[in-house]
């Protein structure tokens, strides 16, 4: 057996390990674009908590003009991923009384383990496309007290290419401007004078909207019982302000307005 060989095996059997450790602490490797491939498991990555923060994962849409970048498919889901998740982990740590994990969750809408996780977040929705069987899947997680934020998709054209998908989940559901004096806005910070939350784009941009995006919008939709299942913050990039939190560059008042919008939606989601 050769040196080569052995070190080859060496390495294999090492990936092999890392791989069965990432996915038993609830780790899916994120796709090639992955934005902060730095970023480790942390020590107590596999600790047992009572919340983690759920990404879901979904099937980009690839229609009227978008395509994939650079010769990859373009995966939309895991954009930010995975810094802006577990800064603002750290952040749910630190200004609330939630027994928070470290590491993300990586959600497949095309398996039951949605069910085990009742707060869900995704990502540049303004590109997903989900089929109908995920759609129902969605849908009954929602109507059985699942709760989901949406986040990061700009203007119109997105916003139809997002209901599109909405649409398979909630036929019957109107989407609707979130009251300031709902309970979502006030359950931990009062944040009835909220603000546009800008992508890092701003800081080479100037501008706080991308594409006609320009006013930001709190929406949602609700059960039966007025509860609110969709978190709809359209115009806005709540992921960035969270990624890019720890750079002075990016302005103090964008992060803390989003740390506060995210906390607020969780422990509304985990009371509510």
């Amino acid at each position: 057996m050769g040196v080569r060989f052995v070190v080859i095996a060496s390495f294999l059997g090492f990936s092999l390990w890392a791989a069965s450790r990432a996915v038993n602490q609830g780790v899916e490797l994120y796709p090639y674009e992955i934005e902060h491939p730095e970023s480790s498991l942390p020590p107590d990555g596999d600790e047992k908590t009572e919340w983690a923060f759920a990404r879901v994962r979904y099937p980009t849409y690839t229609g009227g003009g978008l395509r994939p970048r650079g010769g990859y498919q373009y995966y939309s889901w895991g954009i930010d991923a995975p810094k802006a998740e577990r800064q603002f982990v750290q952040g749910v740590r630190r200004l609330t009384r939630i027994h928070a994990r470290s590491v993300e969750e990586v959600v497949n809408l095309d398996t039951d383990e949605i069910f085990n996780w009742p707060w869900i977040y995704a990502v540049e929705v303004g590109h997903w496309d989900l089929s109908e069987a995920q759609a129902a899947k969605l849908r009954e997680h929602l109507l059985r007290g699942g709760f989901l934020m949406v986040d990061d998709f700009h203007g119109t054209r997105e916003w139809e290419i997002f209901m599109r998908s909405m649409r398979r989940v909630f036929p019957d559901r109107p989407v609707v401007d979130i009251e300031p004096k709902d309970q979502i806005f006030h359950i931990v910070y009062d944040l009835e004078n909220k603000f546009q939350v800008p992508g890092a784009q701003f800081l080479y941009s100037g501008s706080l909207y991308e594409q006609d995006g320009i006013e930001p919008k709190w929406r949602g939709i609700y059960d039966d019982h007025g509860r609110l299942m969709v978190g709809i913050l359209h115009n806005q990039d709540h992921g960035d302000a969270w990624e890019w939190a720890d750079r002075p560059q990016y302005p103090e008042k964008y992060a803390s307005q989003a740390y506060r919008i995210g906390v607020n939606y969780l422990v509304y989601s985990m009371t509510h």
